[in-house]
């Protein structure tokens, strides 16, 4: 559709406000209004709900591995040899022998539940969410098979600080007399992380792997090894060969298995959320097609004038469609500029309405996150644009179908 100089001028002219035809851009002005926040909504939360699920993902991954092998009925020995044989699998580029255990950490005023996990020294530093955040003390004992190391949360929660003692008490003792008696042990505290998830800051202690396994009583085994792949998506099948080295004394869990719910739940609140905020842009469309008829029936007369000048049916359907796709395109426009510079500053703009408010909007607790996430991604924001757009130009065809049929004669006759 080729659009001339005269039908942009004539529908420009249409689109501005007059005295006898000031509702109809008012409506004009609300449709665009609609479509952008519709659009800037759309970008913000869709951006935010991947920040989400890209930034817990990571973390998860960057500290469990991708896929996990478990001891079924007892733990696994000859745990370096099994390591050698795994990284021969192809896309396997990392394994980690782990002793996993839960205890009760206690101090003088307070108790809870915590999990400990076992691991030597050199794979703890190639855990960048572990070791390039610590915030307190340093890997100096850990190092030496001395020292553990807590989140920032159990910190703060039992008042200990790098340097002073946790007593850990484990469930799996000694046997006596009386049956199985907890195991208590005062461990020094070597260093204080911040992963900012509340679950691994508030409930994870790092500790030796020599010391966890005497702890654990696991002499030359461990509980379960952790395997890193290449790719994320391929862990599902990269699991099937690890479970054939390793044998049937052995369970292992790809990443998608273990996370499984949650990945899912992500996943259907992600696609709800779309479905729901693209409502905003299909009403700020049907907008733009009321507007559209009463301009319609407003310019009736100009119509008929323009028709007696010479005016073709498609000349007219052109300038109702320049009139009401510019409402669109400029909505469109001015929400994808609002999205995307919201989401680069979104951590700013959070703290400043948190100022103002006097109250807190993005609670770690709830959120398992520290600052609010956005990863825009590229190829979903085009697809917004686009629906913006498609659902915009759709909502001008029949209102400037109509414009084009409108009979000459009896316009001016009513008139």
């Amino acid at each position: 559709m080729i659009f001339g100089p005269f039908e942009r001028m004539v529908a420009v002219r249409y689109l501005r406000a007059r005295r006898k035809e000031g509702f109809v851009s008012v409506i004009a002005g609300f449709s665009l209004v609609g479509i952008a926040l519709g659009v800037a909504t759309l970008i913000i939360v869709m951006a935010v709900m991947n920040g989400f699920r890209v930034d817990i993902m990571d973390r998860i991954l960057g500290v469990n591995g991708h896929i996990n092998a478990y001891g079924v009925s007892q733990s696994i020995v000859d745990y370096d040899a099994k390591a050698k044989e795994l990284l021969s699998v192809p896309g396997v580029i990392s394994v980690v022998p782990t002793v996993e255990g839960q205890v009760l950490v206690t101090s003088n005023t307070n108790s809870a539940g915590a999990v400990v996990r076992g691991l030597k020294h050199e794979d703890v530093q190639r855990l960048p969410w572990l070791a390039d955040h610590i915030i307190d003390g340093s890997l100096d004992l850990y190092e030496k098979g001395e020292g553990i190391l807590i989140g920032a949360r159990m910190a703060d929660r039992f008042g200990v600080r790098a340097g002073q003692e946790l007593t850990l008490i484990s469930p799996k003792g000694n046997v006596t007399a009386f049956g199985s008696a907890p195991r208590a042990h005062a461990f020094i505290v070597s260093g204080v992380f911040n992963m900012g998830m509340t679950d691994y800051d508030g409930g994870i202690i790092f500790m030796p792997l020599p010391m966890a396994q005497t702890y654990f009583m696991f002499p030359g085994s461990v509980t379960n090894m952790e395997i890193k792949v290449t790719n994320a998506d391929s862990a599902r099948a990269i699991a099937l060969q690890v479970a054939g080295v390793l044998g049937s004394d052995v369970r292992v869990l790809s990443w998608e298995e273990t996370n499984g719910p949650f990945v899912n739940v992500l996943q259907v609140e992600r696609n709800v959320m779309f479905l729901i905020l693209s409502l905003i842009i299909l009403v700020a469309a049907m907008n733009i097609i009321s507007g559209m008829i009463m301009l319609v029936k407003d310019k009736g007369r100009d119509i008929a004038i323009l028709r007696t000048m010479g005016a073709t049916r498609g000349m007219i359907m052109r300038i109702f469609f320049i009139a009401g796709a510019s409402v669109g395109i400029i909505g469109t426009a001015v929400g994808f500029a609002i999205g995307v510079v919201f989401c680069d500053n979104i951590e700013n703009i959070r703290r400043f309405i948190e100022r103002v408010l006097g109250t807190e909007l993005f609670s770690a607790e709830i959120y398992f996150l520290t600052q609010m996430p956005a990863k825009m991604e590229w190829q979903e924001t085009t697809s917004v644009v686009v629906m913006a757009l498609v659902l915009s130009l759709a909502a001008t065809l029949y209102p400037s179908w109509r414009a084009a049929k409108t009979d000459p004669v009896e316009a001016l006759r009513y008139e």
